[in-house]
């Protein structure tokens, strides 16, 4: 049977395939998920939902979006609670993206967007990150790209990024919202990452504007991607066509996350500052094995658990193929970095959110395989 059109090249996730196809030993250093546990704040509100679990309205339970709302200090009405953040990212290609549009995604960066774009039946049109300040987003680079595309609708930021940890100056941030408004186009930052810092608290677009949206989830700083509990942040006119969307894609977020989310969001200060400890544990065992293995250091991301490991040049012709071999021969999965954009080709994505030990021993492999090919 014939599929629709804006199916035509989408397959599963990359970073899917490198993961789920790997052998039953590998050190998993592939998917970005917290390995630590839920902190126990959750884990109580979950077992006291006392059998209620009725779907609420769609937009959000009303006590999570007072704590969502509290806690970034927004109203009620610039809240609106999502299955994740990745159902929030589909909501708003949908209601801002159609046939002869184009969003703006970084290059490398989330292979959401890209694919949410294209769903939409628009094209998404790439822009670089500065890979001589960390992959750093360049608010000059990204505005040359959007004079160039006089269909652009929307503007995917990814701060903290996923895939390389570099984070966005509010300067940047405040001359990429300023040209956005200018040219009457969306600006989506995606901040998932942003409460996962070991230095400084990066900068929210909320810092710099009004007149956007902000990403978040319970998934990374929580600890809690099994909640699949996000939420989006603007002003009530552009949450508006997305509440429509999401009511017709998923109705309603699970109560009973939403309960859990809800305690973790009420005591946010132990749950966020244990998992910045053991992210600060996981990154100095990265450090350790790096310098050890590899006689390099690594610079702290400016959030996340993620390190854009560069591959050897035997690697760059065919990174999925190299990282492939590395997976089934040495046993260590990495994400290759062209899966995030062509600028990904020299790196592949290593998260060190596995336990400390884990990635020490991928590490070792990797310097190892390196070191034989």
């Amino acid at each position: 049977m014939k599929t629709a059109s804006r199916l035509s090249g989408l397959s599963g996730s990359a970073i899917r395939k490198m993961s789920d196809g790997a052998p039953p030993d590998s050190i998993a250093l592939g998917l970005g998920e917290p390995t630590w546990p839920m902190h126990e704040t959750a884990q109580q509100a979950l077992a006291q939902t006392e059998g209620l679990c009725a779907y609420g309205p769609q937009g959000g339970r009303p006590e999570l979006i007072a704590a969502i709302a509290n806690h970034h200090g927004a109203g009620p009405d610039q809240v609106l609670v999502t299955i994740g953040a990745q159902e929030a990212m589909n909501a708003i290609a949908q209601a801002y993206l159609g046939p002869g549009d184009a969003a703006l995604v970084p290059d490398p960066g989330f292979v959401g967007y890209r694919g949410v774009t294209q769903l939409a039946g628009a094209r998404a049109v790439p822009y670089p990150l500065d890979p001589e300040r960390g992959f750093e987003i360049c608010a000059e680079r990204l505005i040359e790209v959007l004079n160039a595309t006089p269909d652009a609708r929307v503007v995917f930021l990814c701060t903290p990024s996923n895939p390389t940890g570099g984070g966005a100056s509010l300067e940047a941030l405040a001359k990429i919202a300023q040209a956005c408004a200018q040219r009457d186009v969306l600006v989506v930052s995606d901040e998932v990452y942003r409460e996962l810092y070991l230095t400084e608290r990066p900068p929210s677009l909320r810092d710099a504007t009004d007149r956007g949206l902000v990403l978040q989830s319970m998934s990374k700083g929580f600890a809690a991607p099994g909640l699949r509990i996000g939420w989006v942040l603007g002003e009530a006119d552009l949450l508006a066509p997305l509440r429509v969307v999401h009511g017709y894609g998923v109705t309603a977020a699970a109560t009973p996350a939403q309960f859990a989310a809800r305690a973790l969001l009420e005591n946010s200060e132990a749950p966020l500052a244990a998992s910045r400890a053991q992210v600060r544990l996981r990154f100095d065992a990265l450090c350790e094995a790096l310098h050890t293995h590899l006689g390099t250091r690594p610079e702290p991301p400016s959030g996340g658990f993620y390190h854009f490991l560069p591959l050897p040049p035997a690697a760059h012709a065919d990174p999925v193929a190299w990282c492939l071999r590395l997976r089934d021969e040495a046993r260590v999965v990495l994400i290759p970095g062209l899966a995030f954009g062509e600028a990904g080709r020299g790196h592949a994505r290593l998260s060190f959110a596995a336990p400390p030990e884990s990635v020490r021993e991928g590490i070792l492999r990797f310097a190892e395989f390196v070191a034989a090919n």
